[in-house]
């Protein structure tokens, strides 16, 4: 069983989510929450596997929400998926940023959503690799490469190729493929990365190997 945390300042919005996931089998709703504030506080008391989160929302938004939620949460901390109006859309990049998993367009179906959240449970952070890296290349040439990244000094060599692969947009099969070994040591290798730079998600990965200059835009 899955258990979701939904969080939208839209009454209207949020109602239409739970109901959806509630009619989901192997789903179960922890809660909901109307702004960031609140989703922080539900969070820490049901601890969700998966938290739908907005972005743009008044008073606390959904950046500093995934901050400390994630600060805070107990491993393993819950998988965050932001629900966004625009694809390009700053917040998004920040939430990321921020190590939220994924972000799906709120205009997006219900097999569409519910696959979403199937996906990043079970620790598929790119749900949609090829927009996200679109996203986040956007938001990249604006910002300039080192803006407070972590230094890469500390990764092997093949670590280093593995979050180059995956901040290109390739999956893990793709990625044993070009480097001809197993999928399994793909994921060791980004495993070892993301704890050697602190990272909570594949996606937040992609954010630091091209703020670092790792992978630059359009590369």
């Amino acid at each position: 069983m899955t258990t979701v945390l939904v969080v939208d300042d839209q009454y209207l919005v949020r109602a239409g989510l739970v109901g959806l996931l509630r009619a989901a089998p192997g789903i179960e709703v922890a809660g909901e929450a109307g702004d960031g504030a609140e989703a922080v506080a539900l969070a820490a008391g049901t601890a969700p596997d998966v938290i739908l989160m907005d972005v743009r929302m008044p008073g606390m938004n959904g950046i500093e929400a995934t901050e400390r939620i994630l600060a805070g949460a107990a491993a393993p901390a819950p998988r965050i998926l932001v629900l966004t109006t625009f694809d390009l859309d700053e917040y998004v990049y920040g939430a990321l940023r921020a190590g939220a998993s994924g972000f799906l367009l709120k205009d997006s179906g219900p097999e569409r959503l519910l696959a979403a959240v199937a996906a990043v449970a079970v620790g598929d952070t790119l749900f949609a690799p090829s927009v996200t890296r679109r996203l986040i290349e956007a938001y990249t040439r604006q910002r300039g490469a080192g803006r407070h990244s972590p230094d890469l000094g500390a990764l092997t060599a093949r670590e280093v190729e593995v979050l180059r692969l995956t901040a290109r947009g390739l999956s893990n099969p793709e990625i044993a493929e070009r480097l001809y070994i197993s999928e399994a040591t793909v994921k060791t290798h980004l495993n070892r990365t993301m704890t050697k730079l602190g990272l909570g998600s594949r996606a937040q990965a992609v954010v630091v190997a091209y703020e670092t200059g790792l992978v630059t835009p359009g590369g």
